[in-house]
């Protein structure tokens, strides 16, 4: 029952992008509305997805609320949640191999834009910073992805840090970033995914070149 609600608000952000209701939940699965609003709580409780209010805010790597990106496909627009969320749609949304992913520098507000793949990261000198730790991020995690961004280069994330008053976190190029987004949702869409704790999935950050404490290694 769980599992098909889940089914259900994964297929609907991956081809329209847009919250369902729940009432759209119950017409997909044909259950009546009550049993779908219980469903919902438990998978916020599993962290399969994240209620705010009791709407769907996000069911990583989607978005219902503006994080500070936005994600093209040829027929679909997302919200990305994060820049972490927003490289990985490609690698997860079949027929979308290539998105535009489009932010703003966090600091100066320079506009930027990728074309990205699924077989290949995008050119680029921009950093990602991210701000939490991943043994944090569960603490308060539309606040840990809204502080996942992009910025022009790393003087532009020294300066944001030292105006916010912010302890510095991790930063990594664009080809770490990808690489990251690559695999981290890999099966998602289908029946029985078990979801993947960043807690527990040091060996998958250290595959990906990201060492240190702030990904639990070391």
């Amino acid at each position: 029952m769980d599992e098909d609600v889940r089914l259900a608000v994964y297929a609907r952000l991956s081809a329209t992008g847009i919250e369902p209701t729940v009432a759209d939940l119950a017409m997909d699965t044909g259950l009546d509305v009550a049993t779908v609003t219980a469903a919902l709580g438990r998978l916020h409780e599993s962290r399969d997805l994240v209620l705010r209010d009791g709407h769907i805010v996000m069911a990583h790597p989607f978005a219902t609320i503006p994080l500070g990106f936005s994600v093209m496909g040829t027929k679909t627009l997302w919200w990305g949640g994060c820049a972490w969320d927003s490289f990985a749609i490609p690698h997860l949304v079949p027929a979308e191999p290539e998105v535009l992913v489009a932010t703003r520098c966090r600091n100066c507000g320079t506009p930027h834009a990728w074309t990205v793949r699924a077989d290949e990261p995008p050119p680029g000198p921009q950093v990602a910073h991210f701000l939490l730790p991943v043994a944090k991020v569960w603490d308060d995690v539309v606040r840990a992805c809204d502080n996942q961004r992009i910025f022009c280069d790393s003087a532009c994330v020294t300066t944001w840090l030292a105006r916010t008053h912010n302890p510095r976190g991790y930063e990594m190029d664009l080809a770490t970033l990808w690489r990251l987004a690559r695999g981290w949702y890999a099966g998602r869409l289908d029946r029985g995914y078990q979801r993947r704790e960043p807690s527990s999935a040091a060996s998958y950050f250290a595959s990906v070149g990201l060492t240190g404490p702030f990904w639990g290694l070391g």
